[in-house]
């Protein structure tokens, strides 16, 4: 099966705009100051003083000790030591002092300068002794529980990255291309022409020396780019490219074995519209079958239709070629929110006005589907995503191919997760006010 990871929660795209979970995007593509101090006195997030009626604080932050991670001791570290050497590198050369944490949680470069030097070179895996690994987190790093208003358990959700068949010349067979930013394209910062407007940003075109909308999707795949030499790549499958819009990164396998990346490189401006909620609306699907294997079967079912439905949704994405990252030693998944390649089974998408990018993570969950298997694992914050918001929620990174799309497609599991601050960070923590 050739899905393309069917993003995350609306469209994701270890992209530029975030990750999406998968299960969440099977209904989006088919359609989350109360006492301030930890139990160690440590002053937690936005300084509240936790006074009768005052606001809950979106995170705060309780010191606990390793021992009290579930599940620390079965870890066997593999891969994760790959994914935080990837973000190591991300930090590497910065100033010293140049922040990289958030409001809530301060860190800045230098505060993983001892931890990063100091990586093992081991590449521990199953049946390998993990011990010197968990004593160099044990002797680096302190473990946070995370807190949100609605306390320590949140929601976690899969995504995987695209898989399709494709050519870089159209034929019979490859007919549907995959399009390069339009040189017509236009991205406007509101801010820059008001302060009340910072960080709002319209995309669209001049037309006859007036800003204008760009066209829809509608417009575009009825021929408003033809005969501009935008394409970057002719697939077998228009359902897979629709679903890699909403993914907004993939692998795209070639005739000789080739695989090549692409990646988000901007979108029309138009908003997001889940093809699965018109069905639901307009009474082809029931509710409980709007999966994606009853969205697929209906197009199947109507093939005629299928270009129609699509252009309900008016969004449109763009993409770039991404260049192989061959390095011995690193990571070749599609790029995470931080600039790093991201790590199957390893690198984790969350709310980054929250939560650093870069730090390590002690997950606590259930594996995907019924069973109540626990899934505890280190994990490495690299990535963000439309619908990862909130203290407590993440979403899983399961990589690519049939197996990942599974997994990913399944997973809507409870649970909570730990930070592992830089000592260095801890300790400023362990020295500020306590109000």
């Amino acid at each position: 099966m050739r899905l393309s990871r069917l993003v995350s929660s609306g469209p994701r795209a270890t992209w530029a705009f975030g990750a999406v979970p998968l299960a969440l995007a099977l209904v989006l593509a088919l359609g989350g100051c109360g006492d301030s101090t930890d139990k160690r006195g440590e002053q937690s997030a936005g300084g509240q003083t936790g006074a009768p009626g005052a606001a809950v604080p979106p995170l705060r932050l309780e010191r606990v000790g390793f021992e009290d991670l579930p599940g620390w001791r079965a870890e066997d570290f593999e891969g994760a030591l790959m994914a935080l050497r990837a973000s190591c590198a991300r930090v590497d050369g910065q100033p010293e002092d140049r922040a990289i944490g958030t409001e809530a949680i301060a860190l800045t470069a230098g505060d993983f300068a001892t931890a990063c030097a100091g990586l093992p070179d081991t590449a521990p895996g199953p049946g390998a002794d993990a011990g010197a690994v968990r004593h160099f987190f044990q002797d680096h790093f302190v473990p946070y529980r995370v807190l949100g208003p609605e306390g320590a358990e949140g929601l976690f959700t899969g995504y995987f990255e695209a898989e399709l068949m494709g050519s870089r010349m159209r034929t019979d067979t490859y007919d549907t291309p995959i399009y390069g930013l339009p040189e017509d394209l236009i991205v406007a910062d509101l801010g820059r022409f008001s302060d009340d407007l910072a960080g709002e940003r319209i995309v669209g075109r001049v037309e006859g020396g007036r800003f204008v909308p760009y066209p829809d999707r509608g417009a575009i795949e009825g021929g408003y780019l033809a005969e501009r030499d935008l394409e970057l790549l002719w697939i077998d499958d228009p359902v897979d490219v629709f679903l890699l819009q909403v993914q907004g990164s993939g692998r795209v396998i070639l005739p000789d074995g080739e695989v090549v990346r692409v990646g988000f490189a901007g979108h029309n401006g138009r908003p997001y519209r889940s093809i699965g909620r018109v069905l639901i609306e307009r009474g082809d699907l029931a509710p409980h079958a709007a999966s994606w294997d009853g969205i697929r079967g209906w197009i199947t079912e109507n093939p005629e239709k299928a270009r129609a439905l699509f252009a309900e949704n008016p969004r449109f994405v763009f993409f770039r070629e991404v260049p192989a990252r061959t390095g011995p030693g690193q990571p070749d998944g599609p790029i995470g929110a931080q600039g790093v390649p991201l790590t199957p089974g390893r690198s984790l998408a969350v709310d980054r006005g929250l939560i650093p990018l870069g730090l390590p993570v002690w997950l606590d969950t259930t594996r995907p589907g019924e069973s109540d298997a626990p899934l505890r694992r280190l994990m490495v914050a690299q990535d963000t995503g439309g619908a990862i918001k909130g203290a407590v929620r993440g979403d899983y990174f399961w990589g690519h191919g049939d197996a990942a799309l599974a997994e990913a497609g399944r997973m809507r599991s409870r649970g909570a997760y730990y930070l592992l601050l830089p000592e260095a960070a801890a300790t400023r923590r362990r020295a500020a006010p306590s109000s």
